[in-house]
């Protein structure tokens, strides 16, 4: 596929955009990316969905999109649907690769299936699904009370809805900091002292969810942690800007700071990702095939060649509620 794939330059050409646009867009996660050596490569099918969402979503409801935000979805409306012009399609709110990857597997296996992914966090993924604007939501919310994952934040968000909750993989979550950890940063509290600054994730994310339920738990207030204030929209993002020097630790996944030069990891917590999905899907052909491609070895080996997945549970029904 290498000698296929675009550079940020031809993807500027295409899009009729600036190439510094081209890498706002994957640093915000907009854009999926990946790095051949030192050099950024862009998969043309990405391109091309990406152009499909800019025709099928509102960028908002003024019709404006500011800094940082993200698409909202809107369903295609019955006459276009009746005219034909739009095929049978689904949305699926979350950040992780996973997700594309398991987009690419329902689009091939029940075409002309057209899957669109709006890339927000937990929180907003959520609560798109309960508006009706998403088919299924992908979550890692921490609850410290319980110590549970996901559950929790569904009871709450999906209120008197039936819901199923299916495990897509298990993630570590710790801190990126500089290679060799200059500030020996290794727990929570050490976000706390005077000589370490952050670089945080936006709020309404799961890793946010899981920093700030943590800073609850250890009573630490969070205007005494500096760059508190400073969010960037992806863990590649997040990477950068302590690579860059700009920020002494950040809270990722460790597949990211794979793919970030200059960066050690602090192992911290395992997560949970798991997909949400109204009970009134679980009848329609796309979410048997979603369960069916979890569970094949096709798609469980184009994850474990990624690294940093537990996949040990991956398809598994968690619950229904």
């Amino acid at each position: 596929m290498d000698d296929k794939s675009l550079t940020p330059e031809e993807v500027a050409g295409q899009l009729q955009i600036t190439k510094n646009t081209v890498y706002e867009m994957i640093k915000r996660g907009e854009l999926p990316a990946y790095r051949i050596g030192r050099k950024l490569r862009i998969d043309p099918r990405d391109v091309q969905q990406f152009r499909q969402q800019g025709k099928s979503f509102e960028i908002a409801r003024t019709g404006q999109l500011s800094a940082g935000m993200d698409p909202v979805p809107t369903r295609f409306s019955p006459i276009e649907k009746m005219a034909g012009s739009s095929p049978a399609e689904i949305i699926i709110c979350g950040h992780d690769i996973i997700l594309d990857i398991l987009a690419q597997h329902l689009e091939r296996r029940l075409q002309p299936l057209r899957v669109f992914r709006y890339k927000v966090g937990s929180f907003s993924g959520l609560s798109a699904l309960y508006q009706g604007q998403a088919d299924m939501a992908a979550t890692h919310l921490w609850d410290g009370d319980s110590g549970r994952y996901n559950l929790p934040y569904v009871r709450y968000l999906l209120p008197g809805i039936p819901v199923t909750i299916i495990h897509l993989a298990q993630r570590m979550e710790g801190f990126d900091v500089q290679a060799g950890n200059p500030k020996q940063i290794q727990d929570w509290t050490d976000l706390a002292r005077p000589d370490v600054r952050i670089c945080n994730r936006e709020t309404g994310c799961g890793t946010r969810i899981l920093l700030d339920e943590q800073l609850r738990q250890l009573q630490i207030d969070s205007q005494q942690i500096q760059g508190y204030e400073r969010e960037e929209s992806s863990h590649l993002a997040v990477a950068s800007v302590v690579a860059r020097g700009e920020a002494d630790a950040a809270l990722g996944i460790e597949k990211a700071s794979l793919q970030v030069r200059g960066i050690d990891f602090i192992p911290l917590q395992k997560e949970r990702y798991e997909m949400v999905v109204k009970n009134d899907m679980l009848g329609r052909p796309e979410f048997q095939a979603m369960m069916d491609i979890l569970r094949s070895t096709q798609f469980r080996a184009d994850i474990q060649g990624l690294g940093d997945y537990d996949l040990s549970e991956t398809g598994r029904i968690m619950t229904g509620i």
